[in-house]
């Protein structure tokens, strides 16, 4: 009766014989195409430019195709504005028509050229599935265009089209159109391996860009569950994510992006720390203020004041959950308030700052009235972020801790390991797990603290378990024995700020604990690999971002600004299509120079397996759901021929 009542909802889609038929012709079909290409990056921190050209670029794969088509028939030069035409076509247009050029005819020969980029980067596709990229109202003339044929009679037809788009006045919107739909056809599915926020000005312009695109999943990041924290009124994760953007000068991404406002917080730490120069906590300005400048001096005190909040409610948290075991971060507490120390694991350091005007030495990690006043309205600003919140609704509905798909197993941090080699164990809310069971308890509980809090297991304040996440010791995501916020910005002695970290990240450069990691999540690895973000790679110091025996890819460069003097380049994509795996390594976006011309470098491409045939969708997890739906079809179509079922026109 179950598989009746199945058949009988399908048959709701396919009424017939003829509609159950039709759909199965064209999921046969389907499953004979080669697979689609899947894009993975991780750790992109903000740095929005250079992620939607990184993407809009299919990380170099548009320019080989506009080798391919036309190295022996347009010059470097020409291709590459071709290729500038594709990642940005606003800026290549108002380029060219700031020139001495006729530009209805460069119109003309560049909606040629973009049509045979675009058909190169679709045939992997169904028609159908084409059609469905492109824009409306220009979709039946790129249709048209994207499946001509040689055929003398309807050269005239072809041309006719694209003529009457430049008589009409239209040329301009339908280059772009057909530029953004070529970057879209080229990446079929895109992975985000963590780490959309912090550092960069804008994970909001990201979040804008990601919530329109037509195939993507994130692996969250220790900094995107902060910010999921912080967007439920977290205060241990509210004040470090303001910490965190005030100190890299991202105040038009709070402010403007999101609506969070940070007057409360200027006004506070003006009064309060007007007279202290603050010195050790200058902003690290990588990019500056547009709509909101706030001048270095302010921007010092503010950064003071919310860490000290930080400390306290941070405190507060590790007092009430004991089993964190964190007891060793409580610093507050430890200082000696004359002698201007503070002892750290039994050794007594010196302060560099000792100016703690809102600090009660009998109560440390009490806030102040005027402390809480100023995390009310931060706490307020950020609940009721309508961007914000539609945002972190988007990382819930189109992310998890870890993903599996098509043979590999994709996350962030790290899955915890004691120096034998074997998965640690980890005790949260009373529960001590390890491995993918772990994975999967902290996956239901952040889901739990932001939709069904009532439901979840933690104790305390709601979210701390994302707090947990963010920089608990043994946390997957976090990965090391501490986070040392507080030694960074109040003691000089730099042995201070060595954070220790978890022994997965020796073991994977063997290949024996990566094997344990694909078993322990129920893949092979004679035929899977582990696609890692997190931690950059010192490229420049000789670090490879392949560990494990090639089973294992770390897969961040270092895309933020504020990694590349540590790497040496600037972020990785890692690629696999129907033919191979292969890994690109990108060099520093340049931005637009303001005659309008732009230099863009190609990455460096490194193929790190040759498939021995190639892919289909039939081979792919979209495959066997295809397979199955294919089946039961079949079984529907046997129901009416039996009878079972009544067919209807």
């Amino acid at each position: 009766m179950a598989d009746i009542k199945l058949l009988e909802l399908l048959s709701k889609d396919y009424p017939n014989i003829r509609a159950a038929t039709a759909e199965i012709v064209n999921l046969n079909a389907i499953l004979a195409l080669p697979k689609g290409t899947e894009y993975f990056l991780s750790d992109l921190h903000g740095e929005h430019e250079a992620f939607i050209h990184m993407l809009k670029s299919a990380s170099g794969t548009i320019k080989h195709k506009i080798d391919e088509h036309y190295g022996r028939v347009l010059n470097e030069e020409d291709r590459e504005a071709l290729a500038a035409l594709i990642y940005d076509p606003q800026a290549e247009l108002k380029r060219r028509k700031n020139s001495n050029i006729n530009f209805d005819k460069w119109c003309t020969t560049a909606i040629y050229r973009l049509v045979t980029i675009c058909r190169s980067v679709s045939t992997k596709y169904t028609r159908a599935k084409v059609r469905h990229r492109l824009p409306k109202y220009f979709d039946y003339a790129m249709d048209e265009l994207l499946h001509a044929d040689d055929d003398e009679n309807r050269a005239q037809y072809y041309e006719a089209i694209i003529n009457s788009i430049v008589e009409c006045g239209m040329a301009e919107e339908f280059i772009i159109e057909l530029a953004e739909a070529t970057s879209s056809l080229a990446v079929d599915q895109l992975h985000i391996i963590g780490d959309i926020f912090d550092r960069g000005a804008h994970p909001d312009m990201i979040m804008d860009f990601l919530c329109d695109y037509h195939d993507v999943d994130f692996q969250w990041g220790n900094h995107d569950v902060l910010w999921m924290g912080a967007a439920i009124g977290n205060w241990a994760c509210l004040t470090n994510i303001i910490r965190i953007n005030v100190r890299y000068n991202n105040v038009d991404m709070l402010e403007v992006g999101y609506g969070i406002s940070l007057r409360v917080l200027a006004t506070f730490a003006q009064t309060v720390y007007g007279d202290d120069p603050c010195k050790r906590f200058m902003p690290q300005i990588i990019e500056n203020n547009q709509y909101v400048p706030i001048n270095e001096d302010l921007s010092a005190k503010m950064h003071k004041a919310i860490a000290i909040m930080q400390f306290k409610v941070e405190g507060q948290r590790i007092k009430a959950h004991p089993e964190y075991n964190m007891d060793d971060r409580l610093l507050l507490d430890k200082i000696d308030w004359e002698k201007g120390t503070v002892m750290i694991e039994g050794v007594e350091y010196e302060l560099a700052d000792t100016n703690f005007p809102t600090v009660d030495p009998g109560d440390p990690y009490k806030l102040t009235p005027e402390e809480e006043a100023v995390l009310n309205a931060l706490e307020a600003s950020a609940v009721n972020s309508e961007k914000l919140q539609k945002h972190i609704r988007y990382l819930y509905s189109h992310g998890a801790m870890y993903k599996k798909i098509n043979g590999n197993l994709l996350y962030h941090g790290c899955i915890p390991m004691n120096e034998d080699g074997s998965f640690a164990e980890v005790e949260v809310n009373g529960q001590k797990l390890s491995g993918k069971a772990l994975m999967d308890y902290l996956d239901d509980e952040a889901r739990k603290a932001y939709f069904s809090p009532k439901e979840a297991t933690e104790t305390g304040r709601r979210g701390d378990i994302m707090w947990y996440m963010w920089l608990g010791r043994r946390s997957p995501m976090f990965g090391k024995d501490k986070m040392t916020t507080f030694e960074r910005l109040f003691i000089a002695d730099k042995k201070t700020h060595k954070e220790k970290s978890n022994p997965y990240y020796e073991l994977i450069k063997r290949r024996e604990p990566c094997e344990d990691i694909l078993r322990e999540f129920g893949l092979d690895p004679t035929r899977s690999k582990i696609l890692n973000g997190h931690v950059p790679v010192k490229l420049k110091d000789g670090e490879s971002p392949i560990k494990g025996g090639g089973l294992l890819y770390v897969i961040d460069g270092g895309l933020s600004k504020a990694y590349q003097k540590q790497t040496g380049i600037a972020g990785y994509t890692f690629i696999f299509n129907s033919r191979f795996m292969a890994i690109a390594e990108h060099q520093p976006y340049s931005p637009m120079a303001e005659d309008g011309t732009q230099v863009f470098t190609s990455p460096v491409m490194k193929t790190v397996q040759v498939l021995p045939q190639r892919m289909k969708v039939i081979d792919t997890d979209q495959g066997v759901e295809l397979v199955e739906q294919v089946e039961q079809l079949e079984q529907l179509i046997d129901a009416y021929r039996r009878g079972i079922l009544k067919q209807r026109n």
